[in-house]
């Protein structure tokens, strides 16, 4: 019984391993390899920066966590609060966006394709899908436009990575899909931080601790639009 079990664990894991190997060589899977490579790039360069800079690290760690939990706006005037420039800022979370974008979109395909099941992944991946097929049908009005605008625009529930799953839908190219997904996105990223660091300069004058407050005001908003989400989505 026992030699049964690790035949059947055997088994199982030559086949995902299999089933990996053969995702690597598609298109998506060479999108997935380039974000997890630029995802490992850029956590090596923290880690080296922290040995260096601890102080200055932190701040990019947290810039980095605010955008990947509460959005771009959030990311980037948790940068500004904390006295980083304008370049770094855009730059910065750029290139978060991105890796989120190269990571999840092959996943995302992998998924709706029913080759690859990551559990973990499986509520964020179904939420997508489910605001990807509600806009598809008015982005493709406009085509690679409507997609570009759709990533672009401020409002809640639009984004790369909502975007990159509706490109998906319409049919597009990877590679197409992906360049019309992130020149939205940089786009996007360029117009708010040049935005919120009027907004920051502006409240700056009040008090000192004014930029402080306004990230936790734009986090407070965040948490409270998931918050309505899911107790919408529950019952």
């Amino acid at each position: 019984m026992i030699k049964y079990h690790q035949d059947l664990e055997s088994s199982n894991s030559n086949e995902e391993k299999h089933i990996w190997k053969r995702l690597l060589t598609t298109p998506e899977g060479h999108i997935f390899e380039t974000g997890l490579v630029m995802a490992l790039l850029f956590i090596t360069v923290l880690g080296f920066g922290y040995l260096r800079f601890p102080e200055k690290t932190h701040v990019f760690i947290g810039m980095s966590a605010t955008n990947i939990l509460f959005g771009r706006a959030a990311g980037i005037s948790f940068g500004y609060s904390f006295e980083l420039g304008i370049v770094l800022v855009i730059i910065t979370n750029i290139l978060i966006e991105t890796i989120l974008v190269l990571i999840f979109y092959p996943l995302f395909v992998f998924s709706w394709r029913s080759i690859l099941v990551i559990r973990p992944l499986r509520r964020i991946i179904k939420r997508t899908s489910i605001v990807a097929e509600a806009h598809q049908d008015t982005i493709r009005r406009y085509g690679t436009i409507g997609l570009f605008m759709f990533v672009w625009s401020p409002f809640w529930m639009t984004g790369p990575m909502v975007g990159c799953a509706i490109g998906y839908l319409l049919g597009l190219s990877p590679w197409k899909n992906l360049t019309i997904v992130l020149s939205g996105t940089c786009l996007a990223i360029v117009g708010w931080a040049i935005l919120l660091r009027e907004i920051h300069d502006r409240i700056a004058k009040f008090s000192p601790y004014a930029s402080i407050i306004l990230v936790i005001i734009i986090i407070l908003i965040v948490s409270g639009i998931y918050a309505l989400r899911y107790l919408r989505h529950k019952y």
